[in-house]
């Protein structure tokens, strides 16, 4: 049974959360390195954590000498509090986390981006997203993944009137997302992180992009399950 390690960026995240306890838990995987700007109260024999800022992720380049590198860095305009700011959480660190994986010829790089994601967009939250995904693209990276969820369910720490009261009337509505409009149905953050498992386990060569509700739809996740009965 071949063994797999992998790096993972933006642990303290919703998806980033329920993806550390599923490498956790795989036996296919023997080693977990996280970057966090917190130190995560976790403890497991797997796990290694390393606090940074992400600003000189360069200096950390050896660490990405894994199988798989999985990056759920994001923010919110909101959070980030100016457009520099958000440029360089959900750009400039995505893109470094790449150039890494690149340099030490890691197998798969599986990145969070955002439903409708596209550089040509006039909105800047989206355009940003889109650019990331095309100069990753560029990298030569065996296998890319790029994972496009529409509104996240999972708790929240920080939430503000306004984005909780969007989130319980999509969730409310939910019923009424079919046909074209269903990729833009609320999704469980942990599907996205079993998708993203999934995906990189399969280590299927190219550039892949997953929309919402092809992962609403679980296509990945049965995948995982086959690959974890399969090395028990």
């Amino acid at each position: 049974m071949e063994q797999r390690s992998a790096v993972l960026l933006g642990a303290e995240g919703l998806i980033g959360k329920e993806l550390l306890h599923l490498l956790l838990d795989n036996k296919l995987y023997e080693k977990v390195t996280v970057f966090v700007q917190k130190t995560l109260p976790i403890q497991h024999e797997k796990l290694r954590q390393i606090r940074t800022s992400f600003d000189d992720l360069k200096e950390y380049e050896k660490e990405f000498e894994v199988d798989h590198v999985f990056c759920c860095i994001g923010s919110t305009m909101k959070q980030s509090g100016t457009k520099a700011q958000f440029l360089k959480a959900d750009y400039e660190y995505p893109l470094a986390a790449a150039k890494c994986a690149e340099s030490q010829k890691a197998r798969s790089f599986l990145a969070v981006t955002s439903i409708g994601a596209n550089l040509r967009s006039p909105f800047f939250y989206i355009k940003v997203k889109g650019q990331a995904e095309e100069d990753i693209c560029q990298l030569y990276i065996r296998s890319t993944h790029f994972f496009r969820p529409s509104v996240l369910i999972g708790k929240r720490e920080r939430i503000g009137l306004y984005e909780k009261t969007i989130f319980s009337l999509m969730r409310l509505f939910s019923f009424a997302f079919v046909g074209k409009y269903r990729k833009y149905k609320p999704i469980k953050c942990e599907n996205v992180a079993k998708a993203m498992v999934a995906a990189a386990l399969v280590e299927q060569n190219g550039v892949h992009v997953h929309e919402s509700d092809e992962i609403f739809n679980g296509h990945c996740n049965e995948v995982v399950n086959q690959q974890s009965v399969q090395h028990m």
